[in-house]
């Protein structure tokens, strides 16, 4: 005997469905919250920034292993970085202004070149930033306090590819040379302790993107303010991603058109030339007979 109609309609029928879902996660290169060690050396040797100058350029190598936990899991596709923060001290009584500009390019390169004993920085396309704003750091109404630098890219996503990994470089350009804190340990950025995956350029007087176009780049030298060996500040990075989920969901198309048999209430299949007064169900629909 055929299962009969729920009630007054059809028995739902569960199916599975595949679903792409969007999500979220975070990723940290060091002990992001936890950090208590500052990037060791001088003003120079600061990883994203320092403000104890006009102009900094820096770049910061993210290798494939440090990012691989954003892409293992197989089922994770179109991984987007959506923001990238920086954890520093803060002991300054001065607000900055800075012209901020960022980069981003995939990376096959673990560590930087030297060529004829002196480190390189990578080429970028200096016409093409991902981020391009002007930001006031109100520094004086957190004195003392930990404070933090954020790259918001929710507008402009990295898609990271897999096996590649992630090189930032990030460009501060005050209005006035005038506009910066008055010791070089007003702000110091905590360190994830990995050494030599950052570099600097400082300057008071010339901007790193105006440097990058004259003939002594890519070189990285004492003489411009470069620091090369410097450790990778501490990364909070935040992550979207698709992943494909198998989904329960009710299919409520019952086959009604193929039984024409008639169902008492308690679900019995009866003679249809031979019905008596009552109610029954007859292709998915509730029927009285008198």
């Amino acid at each position: 005997m055929k299962k009969f109609y729920l009630m007054l309609a059809a028995m739902a029928a569960l199916t599975m469905n595949a679903q792409d879902a969007q999500l979220t996660d975070e990723l940290e290169i060091g002990d992001y919250s936890g950090a208590t060690s500052m990037v060791e050396g001088s003003y120079w040797d600061a990883a994203p920034t320092t403000f104890y100058v006009a102009h900094t350029g820096t770049q910061m190598i993210y290798t494939a292993d440090d990012l691989a936990a954003m892409v293992l899991d197989e089922n994770k596709t179109d991984v987007q970085i959506t923001r990238m923060t920086f954890r520093f001290a803060n002991q300054s009584f001065t607000d900055i202004t800075r012209d901020v500009k960022v980069y981003l390019q995939p990376l096959e390169a673990t560590e930087f070149a030297v060529v004829d004993g002196k480190k390189q920085f990578f080429e970028f396309d200096a016409t093409n930033p991902v981020l391009d704003y002007e930001e006031t750091y109100e520094l004086l109404n957190f004195y003392g306090d930990d404070g933090e630098l954020v790259f918001d890219l929710a507008d402009a996503p990295f898609a990271v590819t897999p096996g590649m990994g992630l090189l930032v470089t990030c460009v501060f350009d005050a209005q006035d040379d005038d506009n910066c804190v008055e010791s070089s340990f007003d702000l110091q950025f905590y360190s994830s302790g990995i050494r030599s995956r950052a570099m600097t350029y400082t300057n008071n007087t010339v901007s790193f993107l105006d440097y990058a176009e004259t003939e002594d780049f890519p070189d990285a030298t004492s003489t411009l303010g470069c620091g090369t060996n410097i450790e990778l500040p501490v990364t909070h990075i935040d992550y979207s991603y698709s992943e494909t989920i198998e989904t329960a969901i009710a299919d409520v198309k019952a086959d009604r058109a193929a039984d024409a048999a008639y169902y008492d209430m308690t679900g019995r299949m009866v003679d249809a030339a031979n019905l008596t007064p009552g109610l029954y169900i007859h292709a998915g629909k509730k029927i009285v007979v008198k």
